[in-house]
């Protein structure tokens, strides 16, 4: 089986082409974050449009890649969710549309399933059970895998995502967009331990997040005397120890009451160069394996969304009918097995 991808469930236009025996052949991407720069976010209106004129050339582009003829295909795979409503729509209208065209199965997949299965694109896939920390701008959760669409979620953020909490802080710093990156950067120049900023809900039982009151401290701080390059620099490594001791303190936790001692870690977060060294040293110490996607997969792309299709159009779950679907709000819980259903 070979399936082509497309993922424009934000600001990222991607398409990528993966074959069951042969592996990822090709993936492209697009990414807006010019675009977006002199407005400090995403503006969803032309995140859309911008995916209109993005999308069909990088087929065009990942199928000549990949050496791939589009009668060669067996399913066309697209992001429904969850999303930005709009950009999710691009992505859909024409995956379902080539799929039509090509008379092969349309395959919706939920964008979270493709991140929690991206490491499986890598030469050393995941176990299963497994634990997942799924970490990004949008979601923050602690997800128990135990097979494709079998997820538990056994906690997620209250209000803002931690890589919302990066950005926020970010800006409030008055670093460029995108902030998380920056401020990541910057903290390398900076004192850790020059603010004592909260961990929200890390001294509570379970294994639920929230990051508001953190960006609070973070305004205040930025508010108490004038930002000189050494304060915004001690700002940014001890916001980046707040968030990074949160989710490492609530991640040990989870592996220890359930058992688990291998660890994914997805999302955009995931590429966190200092999330990274404090889990590796811990997963040294508790004998944790763990697992990431490579830094190209831990942002959205089209190849974790290839890999989430075509373990899908192999179970038979694609699409019944013609609906174009796009979802802006769509648990992951609501996935079910195929044995269930």
């Amino acid at each position: 089986m070979r399936v082509l991808a497309m993922e424009s469930s934000c600001d990222e236009s991607a398409v990528a082409v993966l074959d069951a025996r042969k592996g990822l052949l090709s993936h492209e991407l697009f990414s807006q974050v010019d675009l977006h720069r002199i407005y400090g976010g995403v503006v969803p209106e032309l995140a859309s449009r911008d995916h209109v004129r993005r999308l069909l050339p990088l087929v065009r582009s990942a199928l000549e890649s990949a050496g791939t003829t589009p009668a060669e295909l067996s399913g066309v795979a697209y992001t429904a969710g969850p999303g930005l409503v709009g950009a999710l729509l691009t992505g859909a209208a024409l995956g379902r549309s080539l799929a039509y065209a090509l008379g092969v199965p349309a395959i919706p997949v939920h964008h979270l399933e493709g991140h929690l299965l991206a490491p499986m694109l890598e030469a050393r896939p995941p176990p299963l059970p497994h634990l997942a920390l799924l970490v990004s701008g949008g979601h923050t959760m602690l997800v128990q895998v135990r097979g494709l669409g079998q997820y538990e979620i056994l906690g997620e953020t209250r209000d803002d995502a931690a890589g919302e909490a990066f950005d926020k802080s970010a800006k409030l710093l008055g670093l460029p967009y995108p902030g998380g990156p920056e401020l990541a950067r910057l903290a390398l120049d900076g004192d850790a331990e020059a603010f004592k900023l909260p961990r929200p809900m890390l001294d509570r039982s379970g294994f639920e997040f929230s990051f508001s009151g953190l960006k609070t401290a973070v305004m205040l701080a930025a508010r108490a005397a004038p930002l000189t390059e050494e304060r915004r620099a001690d700002i940014a490594a001890s916001v980046q120890e707040a968030i990074v001791d949160t989710l490492l303190g609530k991640t040990l936790r989870a592996l220890e009451e359930t058992g688990l001692s291998d660890l994914v870690v997805a999302g955009g977060v995931g590429a966190n160069r200092r999330l990274r060294e404090r889990l590796e040293a811990e997963a040294g110490r508790r004998g944790i394996h763990l697992y990431f996607p490579r830094l190209e997969f831990c942002t959205d792309n089209a190849a974790m969304i290839a890999m989430a299709g075509l373990l899908r159009l192999q179970r038979g779950d694609v699409a019944k009918d013609l609906t174009i679907q796009a979802r802006a709000q769509w648990p992951l819980d609501a996935l079910q097995p195929r044995e269930a259903e």
